[in-house]
């Protein structure tokens, strides 16, 4: 088999159907390729929720100490597995060094505004493409029941609404009188009404049906073998054949470091991690929360649909460890067990894992491939891949057209890595 396209797009993922749909619509043909199924990797398994509540990075002030506590603990929410890696080592060493307010503010900017932007571009999206994700603008709560925590929180409220983030601080008791699916005790709830929630896998199904309904094609479970470029031409042997293309788009998530040495862009496998999340979907419980809920000392996100219900979070740095923890499961529905009255639903759906693709400035790698002619790349969004893909895709499309851009695009340059 052999074909040529506008673009070749490697990833399935939400990331590479985002940028897909965008292309399409600035009147790009594309086709779409991935070594597994359409959303099988971070894309499938997250809770779902729409967050420019998320700004602020992962390595703020303070973070070494926190992350010193928990990195050795199997079922702390950030947890290190023991093992011989320099290169995790390096990357955990450079993260730690950021840990300091001038990289704080630096990377919180340009992730508010990918954000911002992709929060209205997705609802835009629903809207106007009838999207059936189970899309709500329903706000999500941060939940605390220790005072200190709850007190330590509201000293960002200031910087957190600098970052256009809407953000109130609500005292416990009466938290309490408007969520009866909580116990009581709480301390109180930073309540974020800006942010959003869907249902990830159904929101790449949909992805995928307006790329294939435009005329697009995605071929799953056909593996990239090569890849070679040239001045006129990109061209991808895959496990089925050859792909031209006038350019092409690296959105492999986790797996793009992997490709370092195919993209002659040695400084990526510096820059991105693997960090494995964990969830579990049930049938939906008898009471379940009316909004989103982050339960804040336990890092345990709980998330209803109309179609389920889902604990998730952690963060796991075990390289491509394929095991699924048992461990680490039961320390959500344990985390849950303690806010709420129904932490788990009658039938368990799934038990999940899968590999967040997480930079080291905790800022996504958007834009040209250096040094490289007609290769583009999108990667380490961390845990904030729905959050900031469609944004994400339409940066892409406007940088491959030619465009003005909606976003400034120096934040997000790969060529930041070298």
């Amino acid at each position: 088999m052999e074909s040529r396209e506008d673009v070749v797009i490697l990833g399935a993922g939400v990331i590479g159907l985002a940028a897909a749909l965008a292309l399409q619509q600035a009147g790009r043909r594309v086709r779409v390729i991935d070594a597994g199924r359409i959303g099988g990797g971070a894309s499938h398994g997250n809770c779902g929720t729409i967050t420019p509540s998320h700004a602020p990075p992962l390595a703020g002030p303070g973070m070494v100490s926190v992350a010193l506590r928990w990195m050795l603990t199997p079922d702390a929410p950030l947890y290190v597995k023991p093992r011989l890696d320099p290169g995790l080592w390096r990357w955990l060493l450079g993260m730690a060094a950021r840990c300091n307010p001038r990289d704080w503010q630096a990377s919180a900017q340009a992730k508010s505004a990918l954000l911002n932007d992709s929060r209205a571009r997705l609802a835009h999206w629903v809207q106007s493409m009838g999207l059936d994700c189970e899309f709500a603008e329903a706000g999500v709560d941060y939940v605390f029941r220790d005072a200190r925590a709850f007190a330590e929180e509201q000293q960002e409220m200031d910087a957190l609404r600098g970052l256009g983030v809407r953000v109130e601080a609500i005292d416990g008791p009466r938290y309490e009188t408007m969520e009866p699916a909580l116990k009581p005790g709480l301390a109180g709830v930073m309540r974020f009404d800006g942010d959003a929630v869907l249902r990830p896998d159904r929101y790449v199904a949909e992805l995928a049906r307006q790329v294939r309904a435009r005329g697009g094609v995605i071929d799953e479970h056909d593996a990239m073998v090569a890849v070679a470029f040239d001045r006129d031409e990109v061209r991808v042997r895959t496990d089925r054949g050859l792909v031209r293309a006038h350019e092409a788009v690296f959105a492999l998530g986790a797996w793009s470091p992997r490709m370092a040495a195919a993209l002659g862009f040695p400084a990526l496998r510096r820059a991105v991690q693997p960090g494995k999340g964990y969830s579990i979907t049930y049938t939906r419980p008898e009471q379940v929360p009316r909004r989103p809920l982050v339960l804040r000392e336990r890092s345990v996100c709980v998330t209803a649909w109309d179609s389920g219900f889902r604990l998730g979070s952690t963060m796991e740095f075990s390289g491509f460890d394929e095991t699924l923890n048992a461990r680490r499961l039961a320390a959500l529905e344990r985390g849950a067990s303690e806010y709420l009255h129904a932490p788990v639903g009658p039938q368990v759906c799934e038990r999940w894992f899968g590999w967040r693709p997480m930079c080291i400035d905790d800022v996504p790698l958007i834009g040209p491939v250096p040094g490289q002619q007609r290769a583009w790349i999108a990667t380490g969004h961390g845990m904030m891949g729905v959050s900031m893909s469609a944004g994400t895709g339409q940066l892409l499309a406007d940088l491959i057209t030619g465009r003005a851009p909606a976003l400034d695009p120096t934040p997000y340059r790969p060529d930041r890595f070298r």
